[in-house]
């Protein structure tokens, strides 16, 4: 007994060892992924529709990439090939992953798609409204609608047992102007704002919600590109909120009570947290699209300052090497920081146009 658990261990512990990361980075003006791994790009995934705003995310061994213009293609990250599509609309903004289902919210055709995992329709929700900030949570479903500043929740009738059937179960009006991004932390559902000084916190668990203050400077600034939420700007006991149109990353206590605001360098675009969560990697746009910052969480100061040689689209923090990868536009490179010394140790190049960065992990 004692020589297979020791046997075990070892299986466990190579296994992890020679598990590396692939990562898949947007080509966004070629309409293509490109495949990187060991430190080089490997080969490209060709006819992925419209890039401009391409996303990608995993679910055990499948992968999907949602289109600008509407698609939503799933692929083998293993082999890199294409095995089905599907157009939802002329204008996809996100989607999200359940178990037996894939859920896509649209623009033009304002409507949110509910798909199986093979990317076959099971219904159109149509909402009259451009959808954003599309969620899980247990059998539930969270969306915003941009245009009626709603956030609207549908429950899964069969509880997520077999092929999903969605109903309305409680909407939120009047929320806020133009909700344009959320995230989940817990059993809260976080959604910001274009032109309300405050962010919205939905409580999935009591169903209840309440506006939360935003303190900015009077004076707003055009946004050039707008923030991004996702669920990586959450860490611990703080929440981590780029501004909207103001040099600030806002930070809240799980109460919601505001601790700081973080004065940055330009317009905080994206927060990435580190896997440890002792740091945060913030993006910006306009004319500080080719800086990043690094911001100590525990300190809330910013510790350092990066700057590239064209825009900053993406980042991605590694989970397996103490790397930050980052996708430098306008020079078709993706970067790599080092994040134990904090330094430019490599260029990874002939990617083009980069900005979207995925990691998928072998084995997973």
């Amino acid at each position: 007994m004692k020589l297979l658990n020791i046997f075990i261990v070892f299986v466990i512990v190579t296994t992890l060892a020679y598990s590396k990361e692939k990562i898949f980075v947007v080509e966004r003006e070629d309409s293509s992924l490109a495949v990187i791994y060991n430190g080089l790009k490997k080969s490209t995934i060709e006819k992925m529709h419209n890039m401009n705003h391409g996303v990608v995310k995993f679910k055990g061994k499948d992968a999907y990439a949602i289109s600008r213009d509407g698609y939503v293609v799933k692929f083998d990250p293993i082999s890199e090939k294409i095995l089905k599509e599907y157009k939802t609309s002329e204008s996809a903004i996100g989607f999200v992953i359940g178990e037996n289902y894939v859920a896509v919210a649209n623009y033009d055709d304002k409507s949110v798609d509910i798909l199986t995992r093979d990317l076959k329709p099971i219904k159109k929700i149509k909402t009259g409204s451009k959808n954003v900030g599309i969620k899980i949570y247990k059998n539930y479903l969270i969306f915003s609608q941009m245009d009626k500043d709603t956030i609207s929740i549908y429950k899964d009738k069969k509880e997520g047992k077999t092929s999903p059937v969605f109903e309305k179960y409680k909407e939120f009006t009047n929320v806020g102007s133009l909700p344009f991004d959320a995230m989940i932390k817990d059993e809260k559902y976080i959604v910001g704002f274009f032109t309300s000084k405050h962010f919205g916190v939905v409580d999935l668990k009591t169903n209840t919600y309440k506006k939360v203050k935003i303190f900015l400077d009077k004076d707003k600034k055009m946004v050039l590109k707008v923030p991004h939420f996702g669920f990586w700007s959450i860490g611990g006991d703080k929440v981590f909120i780029p501004a909207v149109g103001d040099n600030k990353v806002l930070v809240y206590d799980n109460e919601y009570k505001l601790i700081k605001n973080i004065e940055t360098k330009g317009l905080p675009v994206f927060t990435s947290l580190s896997p440890d969560k002792k740091y945060l990697a913030v993006t910006y746009s306009g004319k500080d699209f080719p800086t990043i910052q690094i911001i100590d969480t525990n300190s809330l100061k910013i510790v350092h300052t990066f700057n590239f040689d064209g825009k900053v689209l993406h980042l991605r923090w590694s989970k397996k090497q103490k790397e930050l990868y980052v996708s430098v536009n306008d020079t078709n490179k993706v970067s790599v920081i080092d994040t134990e010394k904090w330094f430019i140790h490599k260029d990874i190049l002939n990617v083009k146009k980069p900005s979207g960065i995925f990691i998928y992990e072998d084995g997973e």
